[in-house]
């Protein structure tokens, strides 16, 4: 006889209260969802360049924009996506828009930022498991988030998700866009896996 665990119900502030054991937790649809297989020690290098890349991209676009600007969060920002808390995922990448931006309190002991990103990149880790990272991808989509990347280091591919299109996929040769989002971005995928 095997037992299936129920996935619990859980709220922001009771993962936020969470103690730091090193063990990956976020809330997918209101559910505590933990990778107790993750944890720095398992990232690779490539994940770690892969991450720096897409930041470094980003960020120089927005350093390109006229002000108010946007800003490039990493892999230590945790985003509470939903205002019913059934959404708090800390993500590799993300730009939030100057609006969001405005919003997140400096120099204040925040741990999450209330708002959904325009774009968040994922970068696939060893340990990750395929329908963990798609289920977190339909829950970005429907939260709002309208652009997702997921970036596969060993085939140095990059998949793109936006809600209501068809997923679509850039390797190496191709280059990728974020419009009408991120206006005027553009790079070459080889760049993301330098």
């Amino acid at each position: 006889m095997s037992i299936v665990e129920t996935p619990r119900k859980i709220t922001a502030e009771e993962l936020l209260a969470m103690s730091d054991d090193g063990v990956e937790r976020w809330i997918i649809r209101g559910e505590l969802r933990e990778n107790r297989e993750t944890n720095m020690n398992l990232r690779s290098p490539d994940h770690g360049r892969t991450t720096i890349n897409v930041g470094r991209v980003l960020k120089n676009w927005v350093l390109a924009q006229t002000a108010p600007r946007g800003n490039v969060y990493g892999s230590d920002t945790t985003f509470k996506m939903r205002s019913d808390s059934s959404t708090v995922a800390g993500v590799d990448v993300a730009y939030v828009s100057p609006e969001l931006e405005a919003r997140i309190p400096r120099g204040k002991r925040t741990k999450v930022v209330e708002g959904v990103p325009v774009l968040v990149a994922e970068v696939l880790s060893p340990s990750d498991r395929h329908s963990d990272v798609t289920e977190r991808v339909q829950d970005f989509l429907d939260a709002g988030v309208p652009i997702v990347w997921v970036l596969d280091p060993d085939f140095q591919t990059v998949s793109v998700f936006r809600t209501n299109e068809e997923p679509r996929s850039f390797s190496r040769s191709d280059e990728i866009t974020a419009e009408p989002h991120l206006p005027g971005f553009r790079v070459p995928v080889a760049e993301l896996f330098e």
